[in-house]
């Protein structure tokens, strides 16, 4: 019988709109709902099989469910800011706004056709602003509590173009775009203090053992990756200034034999003036800074200029050589390292390649150690430490901080790799950051009654020049809510993740005017009970996502703050295919094999 798939699937289709068949809604039984939930696509103009492939697990997942007689919750949306139509918009003159909606409307019209059980009826757009209102919201209320605050941030710079470019839009140091030499720059930024929740995010991973896969929660718990260790202070040679830094290994305090600095630390031109080094070294700290993020945060080579300057170890007195480094990352603990070669790879590779001395100060227990082939990393007896030989590297950790505690030069200090969320973008398609600039009353945050603070439409896009709000005088000439004097707003937008790190609350209540969403109905639906999608987004949207969570809790806006019960990374779908002959010749079959000889084939596979 022929399957007359245009005919009947249309007439069902229709038929489950019409009677709106998977429209969830709360009830009295919070026991008996359970939320299904797939990471909603960038509307990039067409449905790919890696969608196909992530939502269909999420329909079947839904309807299973509801057929059991759950109350089921399964929403899409659309992530719908982003550079790509920004791009599109620069490339071929059409606007953001009319390219995201026009693939948002054929993109539906796909999932749509395939049958989807999602309830459409709360359907949200992040470019809506009706949606980005409460992303401003919410940052008035970081503001508020001293989670979003302003700082300087090194970007990658264009100086033809006048534009911050992204890491992909730098091709091998150079604008992807004019071709001229990329530098870094430092911006004024707005960053969101996730720092603050550093601990509460990897102590709650306990709660998600068994949940999500062991992999994710890794790869999250070294993303925040907190160490526990000491801070120390070096004193400048002929300087009463001190050079801070925070190392795990307090242990080899002994064996410093030079310190390494950040090449942007501003201390390193500092350091330089009036030494015969001084040019050597701004031309380092140029060629460092010409460099993108990206290949900054890459170091194939290690390499230095002494600044011509001198620490002393305040153990020993004995002066160590201060060099600028760019295997130091700035921007990390204090931008600074006491250097012991003897005990750390990277250190040694560098003393290796500068003559410098390296200094034994860590025996192994059970066996000998040959320090011509690389440095000794693991902890093992104290020698050549002084009051602290015979040690154990843990004994040794404890009474040396305790020393430095007593001689007010250092502290026990608990640190992390997690670094504050830069959420500035100066881009236009994003949401415009609520902040408006007075002459006279500084920093004013937009009052809640102006949101939301609506894109313009009238917009030149050409890449060059910087951000395009920037250019828009009707968007960037206001007037401050305190004084009433002549004001200029933000023209940064905000990070994307920004409203990816809350959209599953927003489902819950989407068309809420007054307020993000209604507590209560948040409180039923959440936390989501399975949420799917590709393991690409472990750190990032996962842990931002927790972030945001927690801080909804602080405020009293949730109850709860973890927001994904369980997780399922669904994998990849790949370009690379092969033909069913092909496969077939794999397996030593050809078309004229039987089901039999294909079921006895795949059991040998199996076995």
């Amino acid at each position: 019988m022929e399957y007359r798939f245009e005919e009947i699937e249309k007439q069902y289709l229709e038929k489950w709109e019409e009677e709106k068949v998977f429209k969830s809604i709360e009830d009295k039984d919070k026991e008996n709902k359970y939320y299904v939930l797939e990471m909603f696509p960038y509307p990039s103009g067409k449905i790919h099989m890696g969608h196909v492939r992530n939502y269909a697990i999420g329909d079947v997942i839904n309807r299973y469910y509801r057929m059991t007689g759950k109350n089921t919750l399964h929403p899409m949306g659309w992530d719908a800011f982003g550079m790509p139509a920004e791009n599109a918009a620069i490339k071929s003159g059409i606007h953001p706004a009319k390219w995201t909606y026009e693939n948002i409307d054929y993109m539906k019209s796909q999932l749509k056709r395939l049958g989807f059980s999602y309830d459409w009826d709360r359907e949200i757009a992040t470019c809506n602003p009706d949606y980005y209102k409460w992303n401003q919201w919410l940052f008035l209320k970081m503001f508020e509590k001293g989670i979003a605050y302003r700082k300087s941030a090194l970007v990658n710079w264009c100086p033809h173009d006048l534009t911050v470019l992204a890491n992909e839009q730098v091709i091998d140091g150079k604008c992807w775009r004019c071709g001229t030499q990329v530098v870094q720059k430092e911006i004024p930024s707005w960053y969101l203090k996730i720092t603050d929740y550093a601990e509460k995010l990897l102590q709650d991973l306990e709660k998600l053992k068994g949940k999500w896969p062991s992999q994710v929660l890794t790869m999250q718990e070294n993303w925040i990756g907190k160490s526990i260790g000491a801070t120390i202070k070096f004193k400048i040679k002929d300087s009463d200034e001190y050079l801070e830094v925070f190392t795990t290994r307090p242990d080899t305090l002994y064996g410093v034999t030079f310190m390494a600095v950040a090449p942007e630390n501003p201390i390193v031109l500092k350091l330089s003036e009036n030494t015969p080094y001084q040019e050597e070294v701004k031309k380092f700290v140029e060629k460092i800074k010409s460099l993108s993020t990206k290949e900054r945060s890459i170091v194939e080579e290690k390499e230095g200029v002494f600044t011509g300057r001198y620490a002393i170890n305040p153990l020993t007195g004995e002066e160590v050589p201060i060099y600028a480094a760019n295997y130091i990352l700035w921007g990390y603990a204090a931008g600074a390292i006491m250097a012991v070669p003897a005990h750390d790879q990277r250190d040694y590779e560098f003393a290796k390649k500068y003559n410098l001395p390296i200094k034994q100060v860590i025996k192994p227990v059970d066996k000998d150690w040959d320090f011509e082939k690389g440095a000794y990393e693991e902890e093992g007896i104290l020698i050549n430490s002084g009051e602290f030989s015979g040690l154990t590297s843990s004994q040794a950790k404890e009474k040396i901080t305790q020393l430095l505690e007593e001689k007010g030069i250092g502290k026990k200090t608990v640190n992390y790799k997690l670094r504050d969320w830069n959420i500035s973008r100066q881009r236009y398609w994003g949401t415009p950051i609520p902040i408006i600039y007075c002459e006279s009353c500084g920093i004013v945050p937009v009052p809640e009654k102006d949101l939301p603070v609506v894109l313009p439409q009238n917009v030149e896009f050409t890449g060059m020049g910087g951000n395009p709000l920037s250019k828009v005088e009707e968007f960037v000439n206001t007037t401050c809510p305190k004084c009433g004097k002549p004001a200029k707003r933000e023209t940064d937008t905000m990070d994307t993740f920004v409203d990816s790190s809350w959209y599953f609350l927003r489902y819950c209540d989407p068309k809420n005017e007054e307020k993000p969403f209604d507590k209560e109905k948040v409180n039923y639906w959440m936390p989501v009970d399975i949420y799917i999608g590709g393991i690409e987004h472990a750190v990032l949207h996962l842990l931002y996502s927790r972030f945001f969570t927690k801080f909804l809790k602080d405020i009293g806006l949730v109850d709860f703050d973890e927001p994904f019960e369980k997780l399922l990374t669904q994998g990849m779908v790949l370009k690379k295919w092969i033909s069913i002959e092909k496969l077939l010749e794999i397996l030593g079959l050809n078309e004229e094999s039987t089901v039999e000889e294909l079921k006895e084939k795949l059991q040998m596979i199996k076995q």
